[in-house]
């Protein structure tokens, strides 16, 4: 999960412009500030702001005399108010606008004369903070800034670039996976066998108490099954031969990034109860099929399914590439970022992996399972994604690189079609969720992947086969009861 500018933080950095600069169409005087800025961690800094009596003095009169232009009182006209009397009946009016002029002065100017570039708003407690009727007005926050660092010498790089052709035996395996869907899950009386669907409780424990349980969920017998916070290599195998009322039983290593802190790395115990036994049966491959999937012949369907298998390889290529790109640009980022930071843009990097699955073809199923797996090492992973944000954005500022409302509409009409929806309505629903932004990021990002591509040096290589069709996943965690209503949903459609 290689991302680019987690939005974000793009977007926490534009608030922080907006509050610095509202309230001031003209430059204001520079202030006479005593400024203390001090480390206390990873691009994280407290600084201590000290404003002069005579600089309050200046701004509290000028308050005060643009409050009497426009504010009228018994007996006397607009612009025609003592002074005095204004400051002694609008006392609590001057001294907010008063605090909010002298912060948000100050706050740019910090930031102008010490090169700050925040990720975010300041920690301040604006509500606490009081100025006083005489003296200095003394203030500190924290803030966290972007990490300070040289462009790396992407020119130099020489990168492996997996290729892979299509062949007939690939197409005919997409076929029986899209046909798949329009297949029925019916009775078994026989033993399990990979491939089947098994109905079954489970019960985890830990150190003898049992601290889940899931009734009644369906699992297909892969090869590996992988839940958000750990997963079971040769589960097919594990479950194989077994019938209703048969009881089996294996243990789990939970994700060392789990939820759950006090459960990584820890052994689970799993005891799985089955309850039935169903397999898949495949639709006849015939006209009224062909119809009823909007196609005229078996070969236009092939044709579809490899035009679907290219972008797919387009999609791991890129991954590939991509990401031998970011670790080189990144290997001497050696620099720490604060975990606050991490865990906050978790979720993000997650949606925007799953957008660009979706933009290449793959299926619910396949994108589940990419999504454990990245659930799996999500601290790691979106520190990862975040450092090369950092590097990717300095890179696109420095190269003026963006993205266009040409390429934007044209993915929004490429994933229209992927999921059967208009244009218009899907863009409706991405802005309304938040994802719009995912998109424009991750277009820039492309961008500026493709112009250092464009400097690289490139070996090809054969394509490692590592389908995800091998990975039962399971939307639900072994420690935590996130995602059970999704959960449902999903293994009712699954059952349909």
């Amino acid at each position: 999960m290689t991302e680019n500018e987690n939005q974000d933080v793009e977007d926490n950095g534009s608030e922080q412009v907006a509050v610095v600069e509202a309230g001031s169409e003209e430059s204001p005087e520079r202030l006479d500030l005593k400024v203390d800025i001090k480390e206390i961690g990873p691009c994280k800094k407290h600084i201590f702001v000290t404003i002069s009596e005579s600089d309050i003095k200046k701004l509290r009169d000028d308050t005060i005399a643009e409050l009497s232009k426009e504010t009228a009182v018994p007996g006397f006209r607009a612009g025609r108010v003592p002074e005095r009397l204004l400051a002694k009946k609008f006392r609590k009016e001057i001294s907010d606008q008063l605090k909010q002029k002298l912060l948000v002065q100050s706050l740019e100017q910090v930031s102008e004369e010490n090169d700050l570039d925040p990720i975010n708003e300041p920690e301040l407690d604006v509500e606490n903070l009081e100025v006083p009727e005489s003296g200095d007005f003394d203030y500190e926050f924290e803030i966290e800034v972007r990490p300070t660092f040289d462009v790396p010498d992407y020119a130099s790089i020489t990168i492996e670039r997996s290729v892979k052709e299509i062949s007939d035996e690939d197409v005919a395996q997409a076929r029986e996976r899209y046909l798949a869907q329009f297949g029925q899950v019916v009775p078994h009386e026989g033993k399990a066998e990979s491939g089947d669907y098994v109905i079954c409780n489970l019960e985890f424990t830990h150190k003898g108490e049992t601290i889940r349980e899931m009734e009644e969920i369906t699992l297909r017998l892969r090869s590996t099954l992988r839940f958000q916070d750990a997963e079971v290599e040769g589960f097919d195998q594990l479950i194989a031969g077994a019938e209703a009322g048969d009881v089996k039983e294996f243990d789990l290593i939970i994700s060392r990034e789990a939820t759950d802190f006090e459960m990584r790395d820890e052994t689970v115990h799993a005891t799985l109860t089955v309850l039935d036994i169903k397999r898949l049966e495949l639709p006849e491959f015939d006209d009224a099929l062909l119809e009823r999937i909007g196609v005229n012949t078996a070969e236009e369907l092939d044709e579809l399914l490899n035009s679907s298998l290219d972008r797919q390889t387009a999609y791991e290529q890129r991954q590939s590439t991509r990401q031998q790109v970011l670790e080189k640009i990144t290997e001497a980022s050696t620099w720490e970022l604060p975990e606050g930071l991490v865990r906050k843009h978790v979720d993000n990097a997650i949606r925007r992996e799953v957008l660009e699955m979706q933009q290449s073809g793959f299926s619910r199923q396949e994108i589940m399972a990419r999504e454990n797996k990245i659930r799996q090492e999500s601290v790691s992973m979106t520190e990862q994604a975040l450092k090369e944000h950092f590097v990717l954005d300095k890179i696109a500022t420095e190269q003026h690189i963006e993205s266009s409302a040409d390429e934007i509409n044209a993915e929004i009409a490429n994933m229209a079609v992927q999921q059967g929806e208009s244009p218009r309505k899907l863009r409706a629903k991405m802005i309304k969720n938040g994802m719009i932004e995912n998109l424009e990021a991750q277009i820039r990002e492309r961008n500026v992947i493709d112009f250092i591509l464009s400097k690289v040096s490139f070996k090809d290589v054969p394509m490692e086969d590592d389908s995800v069709e091998s990975i039962e996943s399971v939307n639900r965690s072994i420690t935590s009861s996130i995602n059970d209503s999704d959960a449902s949903e999903e293994e009712s459609d699954q059952e349909d």
